[in-house]
């Protein structure tokens, strides 16, 4: 999902039927843990395939909340993508919900575990062919924020407009299952896409593989529903329509965007989401040390402030964690993100050159700038701890030298011929990215490298990095699955099949052992025969040293004292917006 990118997936092969599920992270067991959680220690969780009982709304009234009032935000940038065809970062997800429907979408529980249910159909869809045939059918009383009706014709709109060249961000997995869409440029020139077909309310996709797991997909916030008559192209990315319990009232492009009520969504169509502010109002331009401090003073409308983005700054992590008032207004969660700096195939093709800079990364380092280990847990491999398909292994010795190994990163330098290669690395231009730039370079030149450091601004961060022509050899990514299994990691990460401006294969890795290796776990059926495949791919990539993996994350999210019900959305992996309220 970029900071990460985005969700879960689904275990290869389980049936998607109201008793399949999805393992993903859970950090709710670990919080009584005066210690804190560990990525690797926490549990799984189940995320079951709902019932259309499970569907049907409105969502749970949220014991205590109250109607009226604002929630605020106090966040580092503004997004660079709200088209949801564009959006595959975590951030645009997670902002982007009250706003915008999907066919399936992820109902939260008051715990913050996730179930899989239908938002916009009347359930999450029916499978046939083995997976390769889905059928969803939209909900009576569907309207957009002007009151007409959502109508099929808007669904097939939204999944055709995917393939139109001016969207080039967002996740490539219905584009690349459709039948026929290699060939298809996108409905603008009046052409359809044959496998799409709608009957009244139901649309029928017909895939070219089975995709069992294709109802998780839909979940994802890059297939949220765009109204066709109001499509702007290029321009819908500023303003898209609403359909959710709220939609755009004002935005400052990098100062704000201010959310009201959509009077025309009907509760009663939505099993999702709830809507007790009046207005949300994300407000931008606040490193993380700005926004803590607002948080700890706990003054004016920061009492009903909360971040989309910013957690705890490092240097506030042990003030704020060990005192059990400003504690309370923690929510401490282990994503299923991993961090980690891609190294650019195209500039650097020597394996020893790449290797030698995972011997010598400063992992001990970042990790006390980032807060310590109760922000952070190093990382030696691509899949996190708590995804499926996770394998435990260290091939870079990181665990015994944490610090990094500057001798054994020279001799292979040397080896290769190479001391004094030139190394650009991009980094967000934040104030811990800045310090981490700092390491990074010490680290790096101790070992024989000659380091040059570019800042880059954040809202567009990902779009440069992302084109496949940039001048860059490293910069920091991240990626969470988009819904748990190794596909959604491995496939648009390191496939050379989804290389390509706006791709997420950012290290530009085109092997063709790693390409055979994930087209054949992707079609293993059994559960566990996938996983053990997915773990084997994820080392089989670490060989290559395309990529530094750095660190998993825990995230602690502070908020305001009057901000009602901060509970986690399991299913985006952030702050569930939709079940906040304004204390009176």
């Amino acid at each position: 999902m970029s900071f990460s990118r985005r969700n879960f997936v689904i275990a290869t092969g389980v049936a998607a039927a109201s008793a399949s599920v999805l393992t993903a992270c859970g950090g709710s067991d670990s919080k009584s843990n005066s210690k804190g959680p560990s990525v690797s220690g926490s549990k799984t969780q189940e995320i079951l395939v709902g019932t259309k009982a499970d569907s049907t709304g409105p969502a749970p009234e949220v014991k205590g909340a109250v109607k009226g009032g604002t929630i605020y935000s106090l966040d580092q940038f503004d997004m660079d993508h709200l088209d949801p065809a564009q959006i595959y970062v975590s951030t645009e997800a997670a902002i982007t919900v009250p706003i915008l429907r999907g066919l399936t979408g992820y109902k939260i529980d008051d715990k913050g575990g996730a179930t899989l249910v239908g938002d916009a159909a009347t359930d999450a869809g029916t499978m046939k062919d083995g997976g390769r045939t889905w059928s969803f059918t939209l909900k009576e009383g569907l309207k957009w924020e002007d009151g007409s009706e959502i109508s099929s014709e808007d669904l097939r709109h939204t999944f055709e407009r995917l393939f139109a060249p001016f969207i080039t961000e967002g996740p490539r997995y219905v584009q690349q299952w459709l039948v026929g869409g290699d060939k298809y440029k996108g409905p603008y020139d009046g052409k359809k896409l044959a496998s799409i077909e709608v009957d009244g309310k139901t649309i029928t996709f017909h895939l070219n593989e089975a995709r069992t797991d294709f109802n998780f997909t839909l979940a994802m916030r890059g297939y949220a529903l765009v109204n066709k008559k109001h499509d702007t192209k290029e321009k819908y990315d500023k303003r898209p329509f609403a359909c959710g319990p709220y939609k755009i009232g004002a935005r400052s492009i990098g100062k704000s965007l201010t959310y009201v009520r959509n009077e025309h969504w009907d509760p009663k169509t939505d099993s999702i989401r709830n809507n007790y502010p009046d207005k949300y109002v994300f407000q931008f331009g606040f490193e993380l040390l700005a926004s803590t401090d607002r948080y700890v003073s706990d003054r004016g409308n920061d009492q009903y402030a909360m971040s989309i983005f910013n957690e705890v700054a490092p240097e506030r992590i042990a003030q704020v964690l060990t005192n059990p008032t400003l504690k309370k207004r923690v929510l401490t969660e282990v994503d299923t993100v991993t961090y980690y700096w891609p190294i650019n195939m195209t500039r650097i093709k020597d394996v020893k050159v790449r290797q030698a800079i995972n011997y010598a990364w400063p992992h001990q380092q970042i990790q006390t700038i980032n807060g310590g280990t109760a922000t952070t847990e190093i990382a030696t491999t691509i899949l996190a701890p708590v995804t499926p398909g996770y394998q435990k292994f260290d091939l870079y010795g990181t665990t015994k030298k944490p610090g990094g190994d500057p001798v054994k990163a020279k001799a292979l330098l040397k080896e290769a011929g190479k001391i004094g290669q030139k190394l650009v690395i991009a980094f967000q231009s934040s104030d811990t990215q800045q310090k981490v730039a700092v390491a990074v370079k010490n680290a790096l030149e101790a070992a024989g490298f000659e380091v040059v450091t570019k800042q880059v601004d954040k809202s567009t961060f990902y779009t440069q990095i992302g084109k496949i022509d940039n001048d860059f050899d490293l910069f920091g990514a991240g990626w969470s699955p988009d819904w748990p299994n190794g596909y959604s990691v491995f496939y648009p990460c390191w496939s050379g099949k989804n290389i390509g401006d706006g791709r997420s294969n950012y290290a530009q890795l085109d092997d063709p052992s790693i390409n055979r290796a994930i087209d054949a776990a992707a079609k293993i059926a059994d559960t566990a025969a996938a996983n053990k495949a997915w773990g084997n791919v994820d080392r089989q990539i670490m060989e290559l040293a395309p990529v530094v993996p750095d660190y998993h994350k825990i995230r602690n999210w502070m908020y305001g004292s009057k901000v009602g019900n901060v509970v986690y959305d399991s299913g985006n992996t952030c702050v569930a917006l939709c079940k906040l309220y304004a204390m009176k």
